[in-house]
């Protein structure tokens, strides 16, 4: 028994530092989405990201990884709006609020959660939730806060991060199926999805970009944002919380103003850092959470084990 919970706990520590450095990831990809946006327009550069990911992950879907269609199409067509909304906000938006902004998923999740899967999170899961929102509404200006259409976008697209990841929990939660092989059914239907909108506009989509950066830049975020990123947060979803893997990203905020600082030379003020500091102790406050914060999770522990093998 003493040896199973150490394993069990060297495998929440293992998730909870990839998910860490997936907020690292997330918090750069606004600032190369944002210049890859400079040489291509939203629906034609999400078809081109989206579309590579499903390519490169198109054998995972044999055998046992067709158990992820089922699940993966509703999840994609939720992951379909996340990206549109996120896409056209970093846009309108600077690339710090567009960071700032989306962890507010961190605020919403708890409540997703609670009424979609009848799990009350623990009162500590909710002064967080808290600490966070104090740390977000200090990087966004405070009292002098001001949203415009990209704000928006970014906030709806923190909804529906919530409800995607509460979603792919009841969706998943009695299946055995491959993170690898879900991630590509949901790249799949967002690349379709962007793909017939784009060339439904009037005019469509222009020729493919020449541009190295344009490039490079989507070559990253496919690499790392994508494919990296969303594999962890499948895989650690089945061995922790839906809000403890929220608060977790919650650190992609401080992150993305580091970033975007040292790439856009986007700046923060004083108020901004210390809010940015509100959020890394929420972050790491969650790391002393064990799972007894999350019901459920340890009865799921054993039969999610087998599916490292699988991805």
């Amino acid at each position: 028994m003493l040896k199973l919970g150490g394993m069990a706990g060297r495998n929440l520590w293992l998730a909870d530092a990839m998910l860490l450095m997936v907020a690292v990831i997330w918090g750069s990809s606004y600032a190369v989405a944002k210049q890859a946006l400079w040489f291509y327009p939203v629906l034609g550069f999400l078809a081109i990201r989206f579309g590579l990911t499903f390519i490169l992950l198109l054998p995972q879907l044999r055998g046992e990884g067709r158990r992820a269609i089922r699940p993966g199409l509703p999840l994609g067509l939720v992951m379909l709006g996340i990206f549109l909304c996120e896409t056209w906000g970093v846009m309108l938006t600077s690339a710090s609020n567009a960071a700032f902004l989306i962890s507010l998923c961190v605020v919403f999740t708890p409540f997703v959660e609670w009424a979609m899967l009848r799990q009350r999170p623990s009162n500590r899961l909710f002064a967080a939730c808290a600490l966070s929102l104090a740390g977000v509404w200090l990087l966004t200006g405070g009292m002098a806060m001001s949203l415009n259409l990209g704000d928006g976008l970014m906030l709806a697209a923190a909804v529906l991060r919530a409800v995607l990841v509460c979603l792919t929990r009841r969706l998943t939660a009695d299946l055995e199926v491959p993170p690898l092989a879900l991630t590509a059914v949901q790249s799949g239907v967002v690349a379709s999805g962007c793909l017939l909108l784009g060339v439904s506009l009037p005019g469509g989509l222009p020729a493919l970009p020449q541009s190295p950066a344009f490039w490079a830049a989507t070559l990253y975020l496919v690499g790392f944002a994508t494919l990296f990123a969303l594999y962890v947060q499948n895989l650690a979803l089945g061995r922790t919380s839906a809000t403890r893997v929220s608060l977790l990203m919650g650190s992609e905020p401080l992150f993305g103003a580091l970033i975007a600082g040292f790439w856009l030379g986007e700046r923060l003020g004083l108020q901004g850092w210390i809010g940015g500091l509100l959020i890394m102790i929420a972050t790491l406050g969650t790391l002393r959470l064990g799972r007894k914060d999350s019901p459920g999770v340890g009865e799921q522990h054993q039969r999610i084990a087998g599916r490292e093998a699988v991805g």
